[in-house]
C-alpha cells in the first residue's frame, strides 16, 4: 500500500471529476480530521492518497494519472463518538455521495459497520477496526462524455401528460422480443420492442422506480430476497448497475452510457423520463446499520438525530433513518443530484418517495421548508416535472396532502381511496367521487394551483395490482416471509366473489368490466392519470400487495400472457383523452363561468344537496361544455371540443339515464361503454335530449355532442 499526499486540486465540483492528466476530487465533511483517497487496482491493491486541502467543508485534491475507469473510495479519520452523533472510523472504506457509477456489491458482514457487534452501536469505546474494503463495492470515476446528437427533450404540459410507472426490470425480463442479454436493463426498455408498446398505449412520460444505486440488506439477503424496488438508496448520482446490460456484460461504468441512451430513444420516441428519488433516508438505516457513505463521512450533516440522545436517529421514513434536510450539506447533495439527473442524463422530472420528510424544517410539516424554497428559485430544477408522494411515517402530520407549495403536483390518495370505493358500491361516496373526477379542487384550488397538481392513481407499486384489486379482498404476502404482518390492510379492494383466480365466467366476466370502470374513471378525469406498468395486460402479483422483494416471476411482467384486449381498451381510452380538449382542462369545472359544468340525477334533473348527501346514492352524469371558455394552446388558440357528458353507475343492477340537452349541437353519440369494452362504434346512434340510455351495472358510459356548425 502506497500513501501519497495528493496534489491542491479544487473544492468544486464535488465527487471525482476526469481531467487532463488526473483526477479532481472533492468531498465534503465538517466533523473530519483527516481524509484519504482510496485508488483500487482491477487485483484489489489499494493506494493511498491524503486529501490535505480543506476549503469551507471540503476535502480536495487531484490525483495524477487517475483516469475514467479507476475504482475509488474513501477513508475518513475523526471523532468516534455515538453520544455526540459522530461516527468517523477509518478502517472502513467509504462510497463516494457524488459517484457517477458504483461497481460490486457489498458483503452484509462485521466488516461494514462501524461499531462492533459486541459492543453494539452506543459505546465510544466499541468502534469496530476490521478494514471493510475487501466487503465494500466501489466508486468508479466516469468520462461524462456522451452524443446526444439533437435530443429532443420533449416539452409535454402537466395537462396533456399520461404517466406510466414502470420498474426498468421487471418490465422487459421476459419479453419474448427482446434478446435475452438486454432483458431487465436500461437497453432493454429502449429496446424497439418496448417501445413499440409504450407508443401503442399513448403514454407520454414513464416513471421509472428508483435507479439510482441501492443495496440489499442483510435481513433480506437471509431470506434470499432482494431489494426489488430499490428504495434503499447508496448512490444518488449513479444508475443502478444491475439494470446495465454493458455491467453485465464486464464493463464496470458502462451503466452512465446506457442510461443516457435509453433516455434519448425515450425522447426520440416523445416520450419523457421521470425518476422516483428516494431523498428521505437511505441503506445506512439506524445506529445498528452500516457504515457505507455519509454516517462514516458527516454523520449529523447528512442524517436526523434525536434532539438530547444523538446517538440514535429520528425516523420519519419507517427505515431507520431520516436525511437531514435542514443541513446546508445535505440539501446540497439533494440539489447538485436533481441537476445533474436533469442536465447530464436528461431526465424531466422526478417524483419524490416520502417527499413530507423533505419538508420537515423542525418536527412538522411546512410547505416553506428550505428544500422547498431552493427548488423554487433554481433555474434548472424548477422547469421539470415534481411530483411529490405528500406523505411520511408515524408523525401527526404524517398526510399532507394538498399541501405543497405551487410548483408541486402530488400523488392523489384521495383520488385512490374515493374511486376504489365507489366501483365497489360503498355508501356515501358520490359526492366526493364527483369530486375526485372534476380535478380535486378542495385539495389544490385553494391556493391557485391548477387540476394537474393532482397525480391520480388507483393503483401504483405499493399494493395491488389492477387485477388483484378486483380479484382479491385480502393480501397474500407469505412470500416475503414476514407472516403476512407487512403491506397495507386497507386495500379497498372486491375479489368479485371469489378470492383470486377463478375460471367462473361469471366472476371473470364480472372482473374484467371492474377494471375497465376503473381505467375509464382514471383517464377519463380531471388531473394527470398515472397507469401501473402492466395494468393494461392483465398483471397479477397473486395478491401480494407489497412486492418490494420479489425480483421474480410474480413482479415481472408476463408477456405471453398479456391481455390483448385489455390493451387495445386502455389505448383507446388515452386516444380519447387526447382528442377531447375538454377531459385535460386547465382549470377547474366549478361552475362558475355559465353552461360550463353540469351534474345531473340519472332522471336527467340537476343535483341538489339532498342528492350529493343522499349515502345510498351510487350514480351520476357529468355534463362538460367543450366550448365554454375553453383553454388555449401554446399558440394561443382556444381548444374548443365536444360538449361531453359521463354517466356513472355505481350500483350492481343496469340503470337508465335521462339525457340532458347537450349545449352545443343537437344529440348526444356514443363515445365509451365500459360494461361491452366498446370504444367509439363505427356507425353510433345519435340521442335526442331527453333520450333515455341504459348504463350497465357498475360501468361507465361517454357521450359526445358534436359543435353545430
Amino acid at each position: 500500500m502506497l500513501n501519497d499526499i495528493a496534489l491542491p486540486g479544487r473544492p468544486f465540483p464535488l465527487g471525482a471529476t476526469p481531467e487532463e492528466g488526473g483526477t479532481n476530487v472533492a468531498v465534503a465533511s465538517e466533523c473530519a480530521e483527516r481524509v484519504e483517497l482510496c485508488r483500487f487496482t482491477a487485483d484489489g491493491a489499494e493506494s493511498r492518497f491524503e486529501l490535505a486541502e480543506y476549503t469551507a467543508g471540503v476535502w480536495h485534491g487531484f490525483v495524477p494519472a487517475m483516469e475514467a475507469g479507476d475504482r475509488y473510495g474513501f477513508r475518513v479519520t475523526g471523532p468516534y463518538d455515538p453520544a455526540g452523533g459522530k461516527r468517523c472510523n477509518p478502517a472502513k472504506l467509504l462510497l463516494d455521495p457524488y459517484a457517477k457509477a458504483i461497481d460490486g456489491d457489498v458483503a452484509w458482514d462485521q466488516r461494514i459497520f462501524g461499531y462492533d457487534f459486541a459492543a453494539g452501536p452506543h459505546r465510544p469505546e466499541g468502534m469496530d477496526r476490521h478494514d471493510s474494503a475487501g466487503a465494500m463495492p466501489r466508486s468508479v470515476v466516469v468520462d461524462p462524455g456522451f452524443d446526444w446528437a439533437d435530443d429532443p427533450r420533449p416539452r409535454i404540459p402537466y395537462a396533456d401528460s399520461v404517466i406510466y410507472e414502470v420498474h426498468v426490470r421487471g418490465f422487459t425480463a421476459r419479453h419474448p422480443d427482446i434478446p435475452p442479454e438486454l432483458r431487465g436493463t436500461y437497453a432493454g426498455l429502449a429496446h424497439p420492442a418496448a417501445l413499440a408498446h409504450l407508443r401503442r398505449l399513448g403514454i407520454t412520460a414513464v416513471e421509472l422506480l428508483p435507479v439510482h444505486q441501492s443495496l440489499t440488506g442483510g435481513p433480506l439477503r437471509d431470506h434470499g430476497l432482494t431489494n426489488y424496488w430499490g428504495y434503499d438508496t447508496v448512490g444518488f448520482f449513479a444508475p443502478h448497475a444491475a439494470y446495465s446490460a454493458a455491467v453485465r456484460a464486464g464493463h464496470p461504468g458502462g451503466q452512465v452510457a446506457e442510461f443516457k441512451a435509453m433516455v434519448a430513444a425515450l425522447h426520440a420516441n416523445g416520450i419523457q423520463v421521470i425518476l422516483d428519488v428516494v431523498f428521505n433516508h437511505t441503506v445506512e438505516g439506524n445506529e445498528y446499520g452500516p457504515t457505507l457513505s455519509l454516517r462514516g463521512l458527516d454523520n449529523p450533516a447528512y442524517y436526523r438525530l434525536v434532539p438530547g440522545d444523538l446517538a440514535r436517529y429520528y425516523d420519519t421514513t419507517g427505515t431507520g433513518n431520516a436525511l437531514n434536510v435542514n443541513h446546508p450539506a445535505c440539501l446540497r447533495l439533494i440539489m447538485d443530484s436533481l441537476r445533474y439527473w436533469i442536465l447530464d442524463m436528461h431526465v424531466d422530472g422526478f417524483r419524490f418517495d416520502l417527499a413530507t420528510t423533505l419538508g420537515r424544517q423542525g418536527p412538522g410539516f411546512t410547505a416553506t421548508a428550505a428544500f422547498f424554497d431552493l427548488v423554487a428559485q433554481d433555474p434548472v430544477i424548477s422547469r421539470v416535472k415534481l411530483i411529490a408522494e405528500p406523505w411520511d411515517v408515524g408523525q401527526a402530520d404524517s398526510y399532507d396532502l394538498g399541501r405543497f407549495p405551487a410548483l408541486w403536483s402530488e400523488w392523489n390518495g384521495r383520488f385512490r381511496d374515493t374511486v376504489r370505493d365507489f366501483w365497489r358500491s360503498c355508501d356515501g361516496t358520490l359526492a366526493d367521487f364527483a369530486t375526485r373526477i372534476a380535478g380535486s379542487a378542495d385539495l389544490y384550488g385553494g391556493n391557485r394551483r391548477r387540476p394537474s397538481a393532482s397525480v391520480n392513481i388507483i393503483t401504483t407499486h405499493d399494493g395491488f395490482t389492477l387485477r388483484d384489486l378486483v380479484s382479491y379482498n385480502n393480501k397474500h404476502n407469505e412470500a416475503n416471509g414476514e407472516q403476512g404482518r407487512d403491506g397495507n390492510d386497507d386495500n379497498r379492494s372486491w375479489n368479485c366473489g371469489v378470492e383470486g383466480p377463478s375460471a367462473d365466467p361469471a366472476v371473470t366476466v364480472l372482473r374484467d368490466r371492474q377494471s375497465r370502470a376503473l381505467l375509464a374513471t382514471l383517464v377519463l378525469s380531471l388531473g394527470v392519470p398515472m397507469l401501473l406498468s402492466g395494468d393494461e395486460l392483465g398483471r397479477s402479483q397473486l395478491g401480494n400487495n407489497n412486492a418490494y422483494c420479489q425480483d421474480n416471476p410474480l413482479s415481472w411482467i408476463n408477456w405471453d400472457e398479456a391481455d390483448d384486449g385489455l390493451v387495445q381498451y386502455t389505448a383507446a381510452l388515452i386516444a380519447l383523452r387526447r382528442g377531447h380538449p375538454a377531459l385535460r382542462r386547465r382549470r377547474y369545472l366549478t361552475g362558475a363561468r355559465p353552461g360550463e359544468v353540469g351534474w345531473f340525477t340519472p332522471a336527467g334533473t340537476a343535483m341538489t344537496d339532498a342528492d350529493w348527501g343522499n349515502p345510498a346514492a351510487r350514480a351520476v352524469a357529468l355534463l362538460i361544455d367543450g366550448g365554454a371558455e375553453p383553454d388555449r394552446d401554446a399558440s394561443g388558440r382556444p381548444m374548443t371540443d365536444d360538449d361531453l357528458l359521463v354517466l356513472n353507475n355505481g350500483w350492481w343492477e343496469p340503470l337508465s339515464f335521462i339525457l340532458p340537452p347537450p349545449p352545443g349541437a343537437s344529440g348526444w353519440q356514443f363515445e365509451l361503454d365500459t360494461f361491452t369494452g366498446e370504444v367509439r362504434r363505427p356507425a353510433p346512434t345519435t340521442y335526442a335530449a331527453g333520450a333515455s340510455v341504459t348504463v350497465g351495472p357498475r360501468s361507465v358510459v361517454l357521450l359526445a355532442s358534436r359543435l353545430l356548425p
